[in-house]
């Protein structure tokens, strides 16, 4: 009978590798809590006009590579393609609103689009997210950046750099918008076929084309920053000013749009040199007018994602997976022996020690072989004596130093054997 695989675009994420996965979540967790984001989940799937209305029926996600089915009630919907139009919903369903002042939300999970799979790119793909929702200060998208930057410096990423643009608000982007078709409609029949059929309907997306041809073309295109009205170019200098002050380096890209329809003012992107042509690492910027599209009342916001299976990546890159420690490998033979190493791995366990038992029922040596392959620290030895005496065998892996110890007075030494792994751990 044939194996079934894991569909194409999809990966599982072994136990060889799920520490980075864990090293990245648990410190998102941490830096987003010292800035006062509270975590939020949303379901997988919703109705499909939320990611229609949300993101932008123009846009490539919606248009080619939303995940999208019709249920036994007759309803279309879709798996989440990006995490901010849940969250945005979840927002206005629960009047998130009505507490007062600036909400400050994070998610963290799997998201699915139909697209090629490659390096870093997946089908079904996982994000971090932050949404500052409820401030239309320049200081908020600071603010925004702010946490990724030491986020991603937290996790010591190296050769980043953030691309910075303004994309103005609604009448800026039409302004710019007819000054673009007006500068690439003569070049209609150089354009990719992707870039012919935006030209109507998003012609903003162009400037993102990974297409050569196209984007010669568009190297001298007019720049948005030019369309800017004079209170939206003075905040993006606010913006800039207050990057500088932090010292947070980064680079003007007037070519930068981003992919979905939502964002307004201020965009950007974190790039690593070190992922070949799926560079971005996360990407965000505001989205004033999304709330008041998803049926809430206006609100300005302003948030990031950032792509784990990009991360993680850079970090198997950057420094080798520790694995799981184990503290302690409890071997044992004999029937008595046996049942009695079931109550000593739980004492240990109880007291805070990763215990790993062996069920093999082998020769001493082969468990002990299996021990050393564990990474122990220590192993718990069981025989016809011990079970007879109550007691165990503590032998110290990396000494070879050998003790007796009654069972029960395993449960009191729980803090010398934290020192001893401690001490052992550091040598």
């Amino acid at each position: 009978m044939t194996a079934i695989q894991a569909l194409r675009g999809t990966k599982d994420i072994l136990p060889t590798e799920i520490g980075y996965w864990q090293h990245v979540e648990a410190t998102a967790r941490q830096v987003l809590g010292r800035a006062a984001f509270r975590e939020i989940r949303t379901p997988i799937f919703e109705q499909t006009e939320l990611f229609a209305r949300g993101i932008g029926e123009a846009t490539d996600v919606v248009g080619k590579e939303m995940y999208t089915f019709t249920d036994r009630g007759d309803r279309s919907l879709t798996l989440r393609p990006e995490g901010t139009a849940g969250a945005v919903r979840a927002f206005v369903e629960h009047k998130l609103f009505a507490a007062g002042g600036p909400q400050r939300l994070w998610y963290c999970g799997p998201m699915f689009r139909y697209e090629r799979p490659q390096a870093g790119r997946q089908r079904q793909f996982h994000q971090i997210g932050a949404e500052l929702l409820g401030s239309g200060d320049a200081r908020a998208d600071v603010e925004a950046i702010a946490v990724a930057v030491e986020l991603l410096n937290h996790l010591g990423l190296k050769s980043l750099r953030m691309l910075l643009n303004s994309v103005g608000d609604r009448v800026d982007r039409a302004t710019y918008r007819a000054q673009l078709v007006d500068y690439l409609t003569p070049y209609f029949a150089d354009l990719d076929p992707d870039s012919q059929d935006r030209l109507s309907r998003n012609p903003l997306r162009i400037l993102d084309s990974k297409v050569a041809k196209t984007q010669e073309i568009c190297q001298e295109a007019p720049s948005i920053l030019d369309a800017l009205s004079p209170e939206s170019a003075a905040r993006f200098a606010k913006v800039q000013q207050a990057l500088t002050d932090l010292g947070i380096a980064y680079q003007v890209d007037s070519r930068l749009v981003r992919g979905l329809d939502y964002y307004s003012h201020t965009a950007f992107e974190i790039q690593s040199d070190d992922l070949g042509a799926q560079a971005t690492v996360c990407g965000g910027g505001r989205y004033d007018g999304l709330v008041s599209e998803l049926g809430g009342p206006e609100t300005p916001a302003v948030g990031w994602a950032i792509g784990m299976e990009r991360l993680i990546l850079l970090l198997q890159q950057l420094q080798p997976l520790t694995g799981d420690r184990v503290d302690f490998y409890v071997v044992s033979r004999g029937e008595q022996a046996e049942q009695q190493a079931l109550k000593v791995a739980q004492v240990l366990r109880q007291g805070g020690f990763a215990v790993e038992m062996d069920l093999s029922a082998s020769a001493f040596g082969k468990q002990f072989k299996r021990a050393d392959r564990a990474g122990a620290a220590a192993c718990v030895i069981l025989g016809d004596a011990e079970a007879e005496n109550s007691t165990v065998q503590l032998k110290w892996l990396a000494s070879g130093h050998q003790e007796a110890i009654a069972q029960v007075d395993l449960a009191a030494k729980a803090e010398q054997f934290r020192q001893q792994i401690t001490q052992q751990i550091s040598q």
